[in-house]
C-alpha cells in the first residue's frame, strides 16, 4: 500500500511512540540482571570494567498487544517481533552486566569465554586485548579487584532489519583493598541478528558510538 509523505510521517510517528513503550514495559526493569562474581577481596573502586559471561537469561514468552493505527498491525512495518525485540534487549542486558563483572584471579580469556556465544568474535577479541592491558592488569591484581555489574536499559537509539542498539544504564560495584565504590554508565549496545539469535557487536559510551 503507497502511503502519502503526510501518512508515512505519522506511521513514523507512531513506531517512535510503540518502541518508546516497549522498551519501558518490554525491556526495561523486568529485563534488569544483575551477576554475581566469584569469592573476593574487601573492598570495590574500579575503572575498567570485563566480562565474565553465564547463558543468556530465558526470556519470557511476551504477548504484546496487537499494537495498530487504522486497524493496521504496526509489526507490520518494523523488522523484528515483539518477542525479537525482548531477546535481543535480553542478550544486550546479560553482556552489560559481564562486562562490569570481573575478578581478579581470573585471566583475560577466562573473562570473555564466559559471554559465550553472546558477542560476536571481533568483540571478544578486542575484551580480551583491553582486559590484558598491562597497566590495568597490575592495577586489578596489585588492588584484588572484584567488581559486580548490574543493567538496565533506558532506551532504543536505532534499530534495522538486523540491529538494535540500546542505551544501557550499567552499575558498578567494585571491591578493592582500598574500600567499596559504586558507579554507574551509560553504554551504546549494539546486537546484530535476528529471530531468536542474536550477538553483542558493540559497546561504547552512549556519547561516542552507535549513532
Amino acid at each position: 500500500m503507497d502511503l502519502s509523505p503526510g501518512q508515512r510521517n505519522a506511521v513514523f510517528a507512531l513506531i517512535v511512540v510503540v518502541l518508546a513503550t516497549l522498551g519501558y514495559f518490554l525491556v526495561g526493569p523486568a529485563l534488569t540482571r544483575s551477576h554475581t562474581p566469584a569469592p573476593a577481596a574487601t573492598s570495590p573502586s574500579a575503572t575498567l570494567p570485563a566480562v565474565t559471561s553465564a547463558p543468556p537469561a530465558v526470556v519470557p514468552a511476551i504477548t504484546a498487544p496487537a499494537v495498530a493505527a487504522g486497524g493496521v498491525n504496526i509489526y507490520s512495518w518494523l523488522p523484528f517481533t515483539a518477542q525479537d525485540l525482548a531477546t535481543a534487549a535480553s542478550v544486550a542486558v546479560q553482556v552489560s552486566v559481564d562486562y562490569n563483572t570481573f575478578t581478579y584471579t581470573e585471566t583475560a580469556a577466562d573473562y570473555v569465554a564466559k559471554m559465550g556465544g553472546l558477542i560476536t568474535g571481533q568483540l571478544a577479541a578486542t575484551l580480551q586485548a583491553d582486559y590484558q592491558t598491562p597497566g590495568v592488569a597490575k592495577l586489578r591484581t596489585t588492588q584484588k579487584q572484584v567488581s559486580t555489574g548490574t543493567a538496565a536499559i533506558t532506551s532504543i537509539r536505532a534499530f534495522g532489519p538486523s540491529s538494535l542498539t540500546f542505551i544501557v544504564n550499567a552499575g558498578q560495584r567494585l571491591a578493592t583493598t582500598n574500600g567499596t565504590t559504586s558507579g554507574s554508565t551509560a553504554y551504546a549496545v549494539t546486537v546484530t541478528g535476528a529471530g531468536s539469535s542474536w550477538q553483542v557487536s558493540d559497546i561504547e559510551l552512549q556519547d561516542l558510538g552507535n549513532s
